[in-house]
């Protein structure tokens, strides 16, 4: 394709696009072959919760310098790179002899996927003007849905077919060739002087602000925590129960097969689908505000975690899909909005490592409390050798039920952001 082709940045968007599916199934996968990997691997609840936690600490830990690596190294070439890695990681995670091999391949997979999303920003920062950025963004967000639901009945199905090794091999090497359609087809920046978003660029004038001091005011941000700690727990309810553990409960209490409870828990995707565009409607156009809507979603959640932790072997088949739906629209999709209220609440010559920072807590989340829900399943036994119990259940969704109540009372102390000049 011709690089001076108006219609080029969109081919190069969607290169980037496919590479953020594969960042969300990567996320969510063990979801639904967590049952077969414990089998497998000989591996006990606390065991396969680190597991599924091995990519969320260094995807927490590489989000700054994603940014570095972007802005001195090159989206293309950071991309290109760190997918070869995560690569890597899923061929060593399908053919793991045991979970020590298995975490460490999860853990070059989370670093190497780690460097998707901010280069992207960056890409799509120098391809696209502003007005169009928030709507490509909101493309890019869909369809991590997209790969969230390909990491539940597609995977099940292709697991059920040639298993889950075969099955992590098989993605891994749909992640090298993803990155050697970044390293031939992407370019960092449009060419020509002359097209509209260098104009733009040189317009806003040079960002004098360095990363250091942008940290710090960011930092020193009060209104920056309250977002932080709902970004926290509220992401430790969706990843410990969509990226892992909703997988083995439907199956365990309910006597789902991996294909119905794959089916189930694709909700779970659908919900970030829709729930990105309806959110960002409701934020922009009905409510005019950001805060509300975070609260009520917030809310919404903690009554689905308390179904969860009170009843959890007791909500009907129909219920299961609309909890999923619930959790997806309004626990995922409305990250969103958190996302959108940090970077308002900032200059945007910090808007970058602002963003970098409060990407840290909701991976942080995930990486701190899918490990806690399996020990805690362990604590309460198992029944026939394999299955949690349906105390382990309460007692491990309890816990998810205490992090949504600090995630609803942490929203009430969001600072509205809405038409807020850029003051800070």
């Amino acid at each position: 394709m011709n690089r001076q082709s108006p219609g080029y940045r969109w081919f190069i968007f969607w290169i980037i696009a496919l590479g953020y599916v594969l960042v969300y199934f990567h996320r969510l996968c063990p979801a639904v072959v967590a049952v077969d990997m414990m089998r497998d691997l000989q591996a006990g609840g606390a065991l396969i919760g680190f597991l599924g936690a091995a990519y969320f600490y260094p995807y927490a830990l590489m989000q700054l310098p994603a940014g570095l690596l972007s802005d001195s190294w090159g989206p293309r070439k950071t991309i290109t790179f760190f997918f070869i890695v995560a690569f890597l990681g899923s061929l060593l995670l399908g053919m793991a002899s045991s979970v020590s091999w298995a975490i460490i391949g999860r853990t070059l997979v989370g670093f190497g996927v780690a460097m998707l999303f901010v280069p992207a920003m960056k890409i799509l920062a120098e391809w696209f003007t502003k007005k169009e950025f928030a709507f490509m963004t909101g493309i890019l967000m869909a369809m991590g849905g997209i790969g969230s639901l390909t990491a539940a009945t597609p995977l099940a199905l292709l697991s059920a077919a040639i298993g889950w090794r075969m099955s992590f091999v098989a993605v891994g090497g749909l992640t090298l060739l993803l990155a050697l359609f970044v390293w031939l087809f992407v370019q960092d920046r449009p060419d020509s002087e002359n097209d509209v978003t260098l104009a733009e660029k040189r317009a806003e004038g040079p960002d004098v602000i360095g990363l250091v001091e942008g940290i710090r005011r960011v930092v020193k941000t009060p209104a920056f925590w309250p977002l932080a700690v709902w970004f926290f727990f509220d992401c430790a309810v969706f990843f410990s129960f969509g990226g892992l553990w909703g997988g083995p409960y439907l199956m365990h209490l309910y006597g789902l097969s991996r294909d119905q409870a794959g089916g189930i828990l694709s909700m779970l995707a659908v919900g970030m689908i829709i729930g990105s565009p309806f959110l960002s409607f409701i934020s922009s156009s009905v409510f005019k505000a950001r805060k509300p809507v975070i609260v009520l979603s917030s809310v919404l959640v903690l009554i689905g975690t308390a179904f969860l932790a009170f009843t959890p072997d007791r909500i009907p088949l129909l219920g299961l899909y609309g909890l999923c739906l619930l959790l997806g629209v309004f626990s995922s999709a409305i990250v969103v909005i958190g996302f959108t209220a940090n970077k308002e609440l900032f200059p945007i010559k910090i808007a970058g490592t602002a963003t970098g920072l409060v990407n840290l807590f909701p991976f942080a989340g995930g990486a701190v409390f899918q490990p806690i829900l399996g020990y805690t399943l362990e604590r309460y036994g198992r029944v026939g050798g394999d299955a949690f119990t349906v105390q382990g259940y309460s007692g491990a969704f309890t816990i998810l039920f205490i992090c949504a109540v600090i995630a609803s009372l942490s929203s009430l102390f969001i600072k509205e952001t809405l038409g807020r000049k850029d003051e800070a």
